[in-house]
């Protein structure tokens, strides 16, 4: 369904005043700046702010629930013969070798990262959300590969969160020292080769998609 007129002017300015907000908070911290200077900043009103962003820790962390998600849609989208776990790696496979922003790959991530050190609620919402990711994981793989006796579901989700969470981890340590994310996307790869192998078959063969 095309996206109305209504829909990407709420869009814009969601994003907009994101945007104003992250300048910001890069600038002079996250917890100096207040909902109400973004808004000034952004030419609207602190109730508009909170119309978009629930919470401060929101304007930062934008993209929260899209990150919930990734994961779960890389499962949903992985084609016939592939099994969950590999969807999973192939896709931040070629996200890190992409040298993609998704993945913190870019020179400015270093500084988005200080925003967060230096904020214990930034650094809440962060872990918030990483827990919803594989509670939306768990579900996922529930949900596509079937009934299945046991707790394999949650272990496997498990294993594939700790795998993307370590690969994100690295990335983030190596590129808060301001390295050529070139550099930091080729030892990140290496990285998630010896993750793999430490993935045992039936996290490896779980849930692979047969034809329907």
């Amino acid at each position: 369904m095309a996206e109305g007129l209504r829909e990407r002017k709420k869009r814009q300015t969601k994003q907009r005043i994101s945007d104003i907000a992250t300048g910001l908070f890069l600038e002079h911290g996250f917890v100096t700046v207040t909902v109400a200077e973004v808004a000034e900043a952004a030419d609207v009103s602190v109730n508009t702010v909170y119309n978009y962003f629930p919470a401060k820790e929101d304007l930062f962390l934008d993209r929260g629930a899209e990150i919930v998600d990734r994961l779960s849609r890389w499962v949903r989208g992985r084609p016939v013969g592939e099994s969950c776990a590999a969807a999973v790696l192939r896709e931040l496979r070629a996200q890190v070798e992409g040298v993609s922003p998704a993945v913190g790959l870019f020179a400015g991530y270093a500084d988005f990262m200080q925003v967060i050190t230096e904020s214990a609620a930034l650094r809440s919402r962060l872990w918030a959300i990483q827990q919803e990711s594989l509670k939306d994981l768990e579900t996922t793989l529930r949900a596509e590969a079937g009934p299945v006796p046991g707790r394999l579901p949650e272990l496997v989700a498990g294993q594939l969160n700790w795998v993307n969470a370590t690969v994100f981890a690295f990335i983030g340590d190596e590129m808060s020292k301001r390295r050529p994310a070139d550099d930091v996307s080729r030892e990140a790869l290496d990285l998630i080769d010896e993750a793999e192998d430490l993935l045992g078959e039936k996290v490896l063969n779980y849930g692979v998609r047969t034809a329907t």
